[in-house]
């Protein structure tokens, strides 16, 4: 490994992990992506399939990009792969010329849990005897065709004919059967990659602003119909932004300002048809053309060139959205009245927020009643008011006393 190291540029070395989507019924294990990237660039990936229960590995494909090659960098890859599952069986399946020809000077970690080295009586619950023991016959022949050694000393040898081995081991191999996300047992979590005008990417980058506002800031910028449509919607929130970043890493588009990876989270959807998604065994990608109306129970962002620094906020209660439709022309009646041809909501939308929305009917009907009392008291002619009245002393009569004030008559 350090020595490997030692090898590549100075700009640095990432690896990342990701998730590879493959359809459950050709391959039911969990596709997954190893990728490093040097610097901006990509360069190198290992593919492979993970058993449901992480204890054995099919790999599939191990590349390197022409500008990194001879550099270490695929042992790097793979000793990645073995620590990170330190306790699996590892499968390598067969290898073209390229491939024999680096295997031959690649020193494995750990050349005990490579089943190719062991007996299927250990392993054959796991993988398929029969098309191990091909693989490791076309290996075998690739070896002795380009004069390699191929470690040939640590590779199993059949004590009996392979007919009669795979007899005995062929019945131990369990199949997994096909995994399907549930859809209406669990959250989604879908990511999409905005470049924000730099006053809205300051503000929502700003750690000392409520976080609920600038969750509430970055939906009003997308717009609450915009939800993506083309991402896959995840069980974690973590592979939603592991799928953001693995498409950053293969955009070829010339550097910009810096991007927001915005994951969305989704209450579970409950009245989802199967035929309207595509479900794989941890995520789905919708397929109906038209819109769909989600609740948002989450927001989580953060810069792409950060992925450190995780922003995030709940909505409590959730706010209404929808995925956008493939077009115009595919949206449904009702999202039509509540977002414009861009996505956002309309005014009266806005409205049906606030308080009281759903006793609009009430509240009209009120104002009415108080209006034409209002109108019927102003047409009703009252009396002029009667003259101030004004006390006036009468004279005393012939031979009496006036009354003194305090003295009663």
């Amino acid at each position: 490994m350090a020595a490997d190291a030692e090898s590549l540029p100075e700009e640095g070395l990432a690896l990342w992990l990701t998730e590879q989507k493959v359809n459950p019924r050709m391959v039911p294990w969990l596709g997954r992506h190893l990728v490093a990237s040097i610097g901006s660039s990509v360069a190198g990936q290992l593919d492979f399939f993970l058993h449901p229960d992480g204890q054995a590995v099919k790999v599939s494909m191990l590349r390197v990009h022409p500008d990194f090659q001879r550099r270490g960098l695929a042992g790097v890859l793979m000793d990645a792969l073995y620590a990170a599952y330190s306790t699996a069986w590892i499968n390598h399946g067969w290898r073209t010329k390229d491939g024999a020809q680096w295997w031959n000077g690649y020193r494995e970690p750990t050349p005990h849990r490579n089943v190719h080295n062991r007996p299927p009586a250990e392993w054959a619950s796991y993988f398929d005897a029969v098309n191990v023991a091909s693989d490791m016959a076309h290996n075998a022949h690739q070896n002795n065709h380009y004069g390699l050694d191929g470690h040939r000393d640590a590779i199993y040898r059949y004590g009996e004919r392979l007919e009669a081995e795979a007899a005995l081991h062929a019945a131990a191999f369990r199949p997994v059967a096909p995994m399907h996300v549930d859809l209406g047992s669990q959250p989604l979590h879908g990511a999409a990659r905005l470049a924000l005008p730099p006053a809205v990417h300051e503000y929502v980058h700003d750690r000392t602003q409520d976080s609920r506002a600038r969750a509430t800031a970055l939906l009003e910028h997308l717009g609450h119909g915009n939800l993506p449509r083309e991402a896959y919607w995840n069980t974690t929130r973590q592979s939603a932004f592991a799928d953001a970043h693995h498409i950053a890493l293969y955009d070829s588009r010339p550097a910009g300002p810096p991007l927001t990876h915005v994951v969305f989270t989704l209450a579970p959807l409950q009245a989802l048809l199967p035929s309207t998604a595509h479900a794989l065994a941890t995520s789905v990608k919708f397929t109906h053309p038209g819109d769909m109306a989600v609740d948002i129970t989450e927001l989580a962002w953060r810069q792409a060139d950060r992925q450190h620094l995780t922003h995030q906020a709940g909505f409590a209660p959730a706010v209404a959205a929808a995925i956008a439709p493939v077009s115009a022309r595919h949206a449904s009646a009702s999202y039509q009245a509540r977002y414009d041809e861009g996505g956002f909501l309309r005014a009266a939308a806005r409205s049906g927020a606030l308080p009281f929305a759903d006793r609009a009917a009430q509240i009209q009907a009120m104002a009415e009643r108080l209006l034409l009392g209002r109108t019927a008291r102003a047409r009703t002619t009252r009396p002029p008011p009667a003259p101030p009245q004004t006390a006036v002393p009468h004279p005393p009569a012939p031979g009496q006393t006036p009354p003194r004030p305090g003295r009663r008559a």
